[in-house]
Order: C-alpha cells, then structure tokens, then sequence
C-alpha cells in the first residue's frame, strides 16, 4: 500500500504540472501590440470542408507567395502535432492598427496543372485555416456553379476567390476577433483547361470593440452548438426522465421480488433442504466459483478501470476549463499524458485481482494488461497512418512524435504498469465471498434461447445506450465535423446517468441469470455492461451513412478504425462498471441469507 500511495503521488504531482502547463497556454497569446507592430499571421492547413481529418499543409496547394515572405515552420506542441496542425508563415501581412485598401498580394501565371489541382480543390469545397494571433481564420478557396441544376460534372463551373476581406476588432492594445469575407464577385475562372493569370489581392479594416480579451472566445462558445441550449437541455432532460423512469420501474419490480425471496428463504431456513431449494440461493455453492480465462478477466477489468479513471480526469479538467475553444491539442495531449500516468492503476488492478482469483502467473497477467487496449490500438493507428502518409496528410504524424510517444510509453507507462502490478501483488488479499464454493459445480439447467448471452447482451446494451443517444450527435458532430463542443457540464451529467442506468442493467440482468440458477455470470456481467459500446459502433455506422457528408477512402478509414478503437474503450469501461456493480449485488443478497 506504500508503494501504490508513492504511485500515485507521482501521478497527481505530474498531472499538476501538466495541469498548470495547460492552463498557462490560455496566456501564451496575451499579446499586446502598438500601431504597426507585427502581429503573427500563420498558415496552418486545406482540406475538404466535408472530411476534416483529411487535411493538408496550406501551401499543398499552389498559392502564390509573396517575395517578402519567409516560410518559417512554428514549433508546435505534442497535441498540436496529433490534432494534424501544421502552422507556418502565412502570406498576409496585418500589422495592428494598419489598414489595407486593396493591397496587392502577388501577381502569377497558373499552369495546366496548377489550374487543375485548384479545380480539384474546389469540386471538393477546400477550406483554408489561419491564425491570427491565435484567433482562428476560415474561408472556402473557391465556388462551384450549376451543381444544383445538373449533376455532371462536365457542366459546372469552378470559380477561385482573388480577393479576401479581413474584419478586425480590437480593444485598446489587443487583437479580440477577426473574421474573413471572400468576394463572391472577384474570382478567377478555372473552367478551361489552360493557363490563367491571376492577381490576388486583401484588404484589412479595424474596428474598435469593447469585449474584452479574456472573452475573446466567447463567441465560439456560443456558437459552437446547432440548436439553442435551451432545446440542447430540453433534449437532455427529457432523455434523463425517460431512462430514470424506466430503471425506477424496473427496480421496484426487482427490489419487490428481493424482498419476497428473502421472506421466503428465511421462513423456510429450517424446512427446506438442498434438494428442494429453488431459484438463485440453490445455485450457492457455485455463485462465487471464478470464471475461466481469469488472467484475461482481470486484464479486462484493470484495462476499463484505468479508462474509467482517465474519463474522470478529462471531465474534471474539462469541467475547470481547460479545453476551452482552440486550445489547440489541449485535449489530445491530456489524454496521451493521463493515459500514461493512470498506467498504474491498470497495473494494480489488474494483478489484486488476478491473485485474488488465485492466479500464480501474474507477470503474464500484465504484460496481457499492457497489451489489452494499447495493442488494438497501436495497429489501428500504424495502418491509418500509413495510409496518411501515403495521401501525404497532415493528419500522418512525424517519425519524431512517434518516437515521443514510444518513449513515454517506454519510460513511462511500462515502469508504472510494473511498479502497480508489484504493488497490487504484494497487497493480495483473500476473496470476499460469503458462500463456501463446492468442489464441483451443478449442471446449468437447459434455457430458452432469449436468455443466451448474445441477447442478454442486446437487452442490457440497449438502455444505456438510450441515456446518450441525444448527445452522440453533438460529440460527434465536433469530433466528426466542424461544430465545437463547450457544454461539459451537460455531458457530464449524461456520463454520471450512462454509469447509473449500466450498473443497474447489468445488476438486473444478472439477478435474472441467477433465478435462472444459471452461476456462470462473471463473463455475462462483463459483456452485458460494455454491450452498449456495440450500439454506439452501430450509431457509427448510422451517422456515417445518414447524417454526414463524409466520404473517400482515408476518411472512411480514420472513421470506422478510430471509433473502433473508442468503442472498444467504451465496451472495457462499461464493462468493469456492470461487473463491479453485480459484484457488490450478488455478494450482498448472498450474504443476506444462511448458506449451508
């Protein structure tokens, strides 16, 4: 116990340290300026405005670049370099407080090819993304005509913008917002296929403002979401009364038909012999007999309580607001970092139990811990990023940052998965059960088909996942599209409901197998908690196909392979949450009576 409270000082320590090194990058960008003064303009990325993970660096494509610019690459953190940012000098000259009449970027010749990798980029409506003084910048590239009135190609018309208009609005000394407007009426033809000249030009104007610059990003926040909150919270409400009312329902009945066994059997605790007892107490002596595969078991449990814990971190830092709108890489950086750190109570877990379980190989049972969830994980990510690199996205990640990572987990993740596991072996305890296990188990009586695993799965899966059906569409409209998600506290609130309706679920479904004097509910317990990871992979499928404009094969392949991976997480976490809760169900009704 020593050396899991030393674990997991040093834990909370780092995480304090990466806490404040998040939360300093909100004053990274406290810039303040005087009339003229450089303010930092960059580059950072075009793609599909359909397909945001196919992205591309901003001079991919052929824009012209002015002679007195310098391409310089900004040094991006970890999380930027995984969001696919790829910042770098942009071509725009806006110093602060200087206004721009008509300013002349460049003047060029685009060629055949260039001509058609620009017509490429606006069939597919290519947005383009800047930073001004960290302030996002957005604007489609160009426009296509006729695409409503026929859909061949042949006839459409493709149209490149020449001339963008800045807005900027400042308090005092400080750059608050700034927005982009392409003139819909200076545009450069790219129909034909032949050279072009072109000539592309900017203006800038500045307006004064009284918001002030810690608000800022305020209006990203109030934008971030499709509907009103109002409704966004009606939406959630009438979910959560749905679910609750339905789970009330269901444990009254269970509560009721509890009560009646415990009357029963302690009437009868005199009369009644083994051979004549019925229902959940005949099957006693086997409740508490440990499930096969167990090394694989508490693998499981270790890998969904180590998520468990690092969903609980992400909200708490979400819920103090440090992910706030384009902290850029905030998110993933803290979930690389938790994910480390959190190594070791996979590790502790996974081992306490396993010998709890009388299991003697335990280093197996860890290196099958470590391997569990990083393992599916690694080779989603190795295939998907080589895919990437061989569309030369930004979204393939440097050989340096892979090497990062393999360092942290090297020296990170793997000593504190050891240091847990020895710490959860030398802190093994006997297991709690109340009933003495037989030596050898009863037969399992023959069942009718609805009460297999498969469709106790599908039962126990499909409430929970109706607890967060609402909010599936938000989270993935903003890790999936171009929406931002900023209301954690609602999401939160569905988290603690999606907890509550699964370890209830798992519980009921688990009392009926008993009743059923079915004993093998360990496994059942497991996969009827994370059920509702499968439904969620099957919303997947739905909101692909029915409610998204994505498309092409990267895109299809980022999808379908990441959110594997994340329902995979769900489906352990969810998981260890039923198990744990009829753990606790079972143990309690069984210590309520007198087992012989």
């Amino acid at each position: 116990m020593k050396k899991l409270r030393v674990i997991l000082s040093i834990c909370m320590l780092t995480l304090f340290i990466i806490f404040r090194i998040l939360i300093s990058q909100n004053d990274a960008s406290d810039n303040r300026y005087k009339q003229g003064d450089h303010v930092p303009l960059y580059a950072n990325k075009v793609g599909p405005f359909h397909n945001p993970r196919e992205s591309y660096r901003y001079y991919d494509l052929p824009f012209c670049i002015p002679d007195h610019v310098k391409l310089e690459e900004k040094k991006e953190a970890l999380g930027e370099v995984l969001n696919g940012d790829r910042l770098v000098s942009g071509p725009y000259t806006l110093d602060f407080l200087v206004e721009k009449d008509s300013e002349i970027l460049c003047r060029t010749k685009l060629t055949k090819e260039e001509v058609a990798q620009f017509r490429r980029a606006v069939y597919k409506d290519y947005y383009f993304e800047m930073y001004y003084d960290e302030l996002p910048i957005w604007g489609l590239i160009g426009r296509v005509e006729n695409r409503e009135e026929t859909e061949d190609p042949k006839y459409y018309k493709y149209f490149l913008y020449r001339h963008i208009h800045f807005d900027i609005h400042y308090n005092k000394d400080r750059v608050i917002e700034i927005t982009a407007r392409m003139d819909p009426h200076s545009v450069l033809d790219l129909t034909e296929d032949k050279e072009v000249d072109a000539e592309f030009t900017y203006t800038a104007k500045w307006k004064g403002t009284d918001i002030l610059f810690e608000n800022r990003m305020d209006k990203f926040m109030q934008t971030s979401l499709p509907h009103t909150l109002e409704i966004h919270w009606f939406s959630i409400i009438n979910s959560c009364v749905t679910v609750l009312l339905l789970t009330s329902f269901l444990a009254m009945i269970l509560m009721r038909v509890l009560k009646n066994d415990f009357i029963k059997y302690a009437h009868d605790e005199e009369a009644v012999n083994d051979h004549e007892e019925t229902g959940w107490k005949y099957i006693h002596g086997d409740v508490f007999r440990f499930p096969k595969h167990k090394s694989l078991f508490a693998a499981a449990l270790s890998c969904g309580t180590q998520l468990f814990t690092l969903t609980i971190f992400i909200f708490l830092m979400a819920l103090v607001g440090v992910f706030y709108p384009y902290n850029r890489g905030s998110l993933f950086t803290a979930l690389l970092v938790i994910y480390a750190l959190t190594s070791g109570v996979a590790g502790y877990t996974a081992t306490s139990f396993y010998c709890q379980l009388e299991g003697t190989n335990w280093v197996k049972n860890l290196v099958l811990t470590g391997c569990l969830f990083c393992g599916p994980l690694t080779l989603t990510f190795c295939f998907l990023n080589s895919i990437a690199v061989s569309y030369s996205s930004t979204a393939a990640l440097p050989f340096g940052t892979i090497m990062l990572i393999v360092l942290m987990w090297t020296l990170v993740t793997s000593p504190l998965l050891v240091l847990g596991g020895i710490a959860g072996k030398n802190s093994r305890t006997d297991f709690q059960a109340p009933c003495r296990t037989t030596k050898y188990p009863r037969e399992i009586p023959v069942l009718p088909w609805y009460r297999s695993t498969v469709p106790q799965m599908a039962m126990a899966g499909f409430l929970p996942f109706s607890s967060i059906y609402v909010e599936l569409y938000y989270i993935f409209e903003s890790v999936w599209g171009q929406k931002i998600y900023t209301i954690y506290s609602i999401l939160f609130i569905v988290f603690i409901l999606l907890l509550i309706v699964t370890a209830f679920v798992t519980v009921a479904s688990t009392y009926f197998q008993l009743a059923a004097e079915d004993h093998k509910w360990w496994w059942r317990s497991f996969l009827c908690g994370g059920s509702a990871g499968i439904f969620v992979y099957s919303y997947c499928l739905y909101y692909y196909y029915a409610r998204s404009d994505m498309s092409g094969f990267m895109q299809i392949s980022f999808f379908f392979g990441y959110m594997a991976c994340v329902c995979y997480g769900f489906f352990l976490m969810l998981g260890t949450i039923g198990f744990r809760a009829s753990l606790l169900f079972v143990r309690h009704i069984y210590r309520s009576i007198k087992c012989e």
